[in-house]
């Protein structure tokens, strides 16, 4: 009798904790959150900036420009890139009338839809909203404010106390399915059919990623169609090996996965791809001593291309420093990996 009786409460508990580890399996292989708020869309970006600021002591690795105009933005919303953007997921919509159609409408050129992270002033970046919009749409108790912006209508709303969402595609409903998207945050299932399709091939944990679909005959393709013969789909993931984080890191480790319609079209796409690193360290040979500068050469000689059935893999590692060196000026990003009699001189740190 007594077996009888704990029969049925160690199975129940064996079954939560089987559905527990399920949860956190499928949230693991998720894409993120902000990620999964997007639109269906042609292309995917995203960018995890927590990281490159433990990277660089508190700061973005590419400076953002502070001109006036900008300045001013950070003066009446409170919000700094920099300093207070944690992390931003972009759905890119190709037009319709590009080769193979797009997500993008009658629009001539590709349109944005943004997802953004970090630490917003609520009450600021209302009022400044409130005050430069040329019109507010209440929607499912939120406000959608719309702002003229380079001669498109640019739609944002505040979903929460650190997220924000916005488009400029012409039509309404794409940031209305983000605020309906918002209240269904928690699914591990959502988000738009191509990353769901692709995501589990992104790098764990990685800080940037993209899914693409690569239409190399659209008219603003251009270097693409000079490696992709023909439409296929682009994976794009970063992995970071950290050493003494918070203080720097050692390098990243980058690989792009080209998937092709056919083993013949990505030994095509491995085949363009090794002519061009070809071509890229003969170039570096020619312009001066290989070892000018050895982040450089690292990066190089790590760059490796392979076909694997359908698929064509390029793989590649950025050294710690070559992610330094883009964080400094501009004069030493432009100098950097140029031979030693062509750079200008720079003062000593």
């Amino acid at each position: 009798m007594r077996i009888r009786r704990v029969f049925p409460i160690t199975l129940a508990v064996v079954i939560v904790a089987a559905a527990l580890a399920l949860a956190v399996q499928l949230r693991k292989h998720a894409p993120p959150e902000a990620a999964r708020l997007l639109p269906g869309a042609d292309a995917f970006v995203y960018g995890d900036f927590t990281w490159a600021r433990k990277a660089n002591g508190g700061k973005l690795l590419l400076p953002v420009a502070h001109d006036p105009e900008y300045d001013r933005f950070i003066q009446e919303t409170g919000f700094d890139f920099e300093r207070d953007l944690n992390a931003v997921a972009f759905a890119i919509h190709y037009p319709q009338s590009w080769p193979g159609g797009g997500s993008g409408g009658a629009a001539s050129e590709p349109r944005f839809s943004e997802v953004f992270t970090g630490r917003f002033d609520g009450s600021k970046c209302l009022a400044y909203l409130r005050r430069t919009a040329q019109s507010v749409e209440n929607y499912n108790s939120l406000e959608i404010f719309t702002i003229p912006l380079y001669g498109r209508s640019f739609r944002i709303a505040i979903l929460g106390v650190d997220i924000v969402a916005a488009s400029n595609h012409d039509d309404p409903a794409v940031i209305r399915g983000m605020v309906d998207r918002s209240r269904r945050l928690a699914s591990p299932f959502g988000g738009p059919a191509l990353l769901r399709k692709y995501y589990k091939r992104v790098q764990l944990a990685s800080p940037f990623w993209m899914v693409a679909r690569v239409e190399p005959l659209a008219r603003q393709s251009g270097a693409w169609a000079t490696i992709f013969p023909k439409p296929a789909d682009l994976v794009v993931s970063a992995s970071y090996s950290p050493l003494h984080l918070p203080l720097r890191v050692d390098a990243l480790h980058v690989r792009a996965e080209a998937w092709a319609s056919s083993d013949d079209d990505a030994r095509e796409i491995a085949d363009k791809a090794n002519v061009f690193l070809a071509m890229f360290r003969s170039a570096e040979v020619s312009v001066g001593s290989p070892g000018s500068d050895a982040d450089v050469k690292a990066l190089f000689d790590s760059l490796q291309v392979r076909q694997e059935g359908s698929r064509a893999i390029l793989a590649a590692t950025l050294p710690g420093g070559v992610l330094r060196k883009l964080s400094e000026s501009p004069e030493q990003v432009q100098d950097f990996g140029t031979p030693p009699a062509a750079t200008k001189p720079h003062s000593s740190r």
